[in-house]
């Protein structure tokens, strides 16, 4: 029988109008390389923050208009969890669809606009780390019009429990912390990807010599971690940080 750890994220897709400059520039900043990987006639371009298999974790997608990121969570069961999806005011962007030898997804948006991937894999679902690598994605936040009205939506839709700290939400699953809710601040609604660093510093000092801009400059925050928010070329956004030993991220 399948293992599935419902909640977790397990996948990020780059939406980008030109592929081959963010593959250059992803690799200019955090390392990151990719490989083709042919299925039919497509060639999909998948993300690596190591050397093997187990350290793919995305794929860059081409698409016109604006870059995006969109993040994948893990459901055990996508046909009730679409349903789930559009019983409690949330849209289907995209309906389910097959992919071949891996599983099937659908593409929900919330009742406040974030678009969110949802993913019934075939295999099991890598187990949880104790401690992320540099390169690999260990947190997600969704910023939103409604932080509290969101929370409740994953909660019934994804089944998290989620936690209030103040005006700052987390989701967690399976007794694991997955992600934060928190409000938006001038922008549409949307999931924002955390990729672990080990220098936050030196990482957003790549950013404006290979062509993005920094959104956020370095931060810490107390007991947390120093994260930044980059925006790359195409103009899609992704969050960095370098956790406190204390924070575990999964």
């Amino acid at each position: 029988m399948r293992t599935s750890l419902p909640g977790k994220f397990l996948w990020f897709e780059l939406s980008t109008p030109d592929v081959a400059r963010a593959k250059t520039f992803y690799a200019d900043v955090i390392g990151w390389t990719s490989r083709g990987f042919p299925a039919g006639p497509v060639t999909y371009d998948m993300i690596f923050f190591g050397e093997t298999l187990d350290t793919m974790v995305g794929s860059y997608a081409p698409a016109p208009g604006a870059a995006h990121w969109t993040s994948c969570v893990s459901v055990r069961d996508l046909d009730a969890t679409v349903a789930l999806a559009a019983a409690n005011g949330g849209a289907i962007v995209d309906p389910i669809a097959a992919v071949p030898g891996v599983g099937r997804r659908a593409t929900i948006r919330d009742p406040q606009g974030a678009v969110l991937c949802l993913f019934e894999r075939i295999q099991d679902d890598k187990p949880d780390v104790a401690w992320a690598k540099h390169g690999d994605f260990f947190w997600n936040e969704l910023h939103t019009s409604d932080p509290r009205a969101a929370a409740a939506f994953y909660g019934k839709v994804i089944g998290y429990a989620h936690e209030a700290m103040g005006d700052y939400h987390v989701l967690s699953s399976s007794g694991a912390g997955r992600a934060g809710v928190t409000a938006a601040r001038g922008e549409p609604p949307h999931w924002l990807p955390y990729v672990m660093s080990d220098d936050i510093d030196a990482t957003i000092a790549r950013v404006v010599p290979a062509g993005g801009t920094v959104t956020t400059a370095p931060t810490d925050i107390p007991g947390i971690g120093r994260y930044a928010v980059l925006r790359d070329p195409a103009g899609a956004s992704l969050a960095v940080m370098k956790p406190t030993p204390r924070m575990k991220p999964h």
